[in-house]
């Protein structure tokens, strides 16, 4: 079986589209003090996902036992190879290998080692369409907005200027991909708000 995490975001999306198909698709829920984006929009999150015809299976993890529950949850599974869309942050890579090992599962990540501005011009070049859900109060003017070819040159010199990095890969920021070449139909959504904590905003939508 060949299983990915997947967010409903950009990376993850892209990851599995440059994979090819995969079997079923996990969305894990961890514990932090802040809220995830793609938790608080959970139901959007799993409609994107399944609009590329991938099953979704979501857990919520215990802190402190993240990892455990990750590997016991894979192993009903028996998975041959799991597929994650890490870019350049060397501890979540770390991770992924430690629970491929426990598994015994070949651990693909198809982003590994890109330019990581190069990746994001690739990825709405290549059909993405990334609606900006959470966000960092420097990047909060983008927040509920779509990047697109024609403005994420603009956002990447943005990110640049305030000292962030234009990829998310440390939280930045997080978009739900609306649509995207894996897509059968688009995301739509409608805004039922804005959420604040401690100086990330995050998206409501329904």
């Amino acid at each position: 079986m060949r299983i990915a995490f997947m967010s409903g975001g950009k990376d993850s999306y892209y990851a599995v589209y440059k994979f090819g198909y995969v079997d079923l698709s996990i969305m894990l829920i961890y514990d932090f003090p802040r809220p995830n984006p793609h938790a608080l929009n959970l139901s959007k999150s799993v409609e994107t996902i399944l609009n590329c015809g991938i099953p979704v299976l979501i857990t919520k993890l215990s802190r402190g036992r993240e990892f455990e529950e990750t590997v016991g949850l894979l192993k009903k599974f028996y998975p041959e190879v799991i597929v994650a869309g890490d870019v350049c942050v060397e501890e979540h890579l770390k991770y992924m290998e430690r629970i491929a090992r426990e598994v015994n599962a070949k651990l693909v990540e198809p982003l590994w080692g890109a330019d990581p501005l190069e990746l994001l011009h690739k990825e709405v070049e290549e059909g993405l369409k990334p609606l900006i859900i959470g966000a960092v109060e420097e990047l909060s003017n983008y927040l509920g907005k779509v990047l697109t070819p024609e403005n994420v040159e603009e956002f990447i010199q943005h990110s640049k200027i305030v000292n962030l990095n234009p990829l998310g890969e440390y939280g930045e920021y997080h978009t739900l991909v609306l649509r995207g070449p894996l897509s059968k139909v688009e995301t739509s959504f409608t805004v039922v708000g804005v959420e604040n904590f401690t100086k990330y905003n995050i998206l409501r939508i329904m």
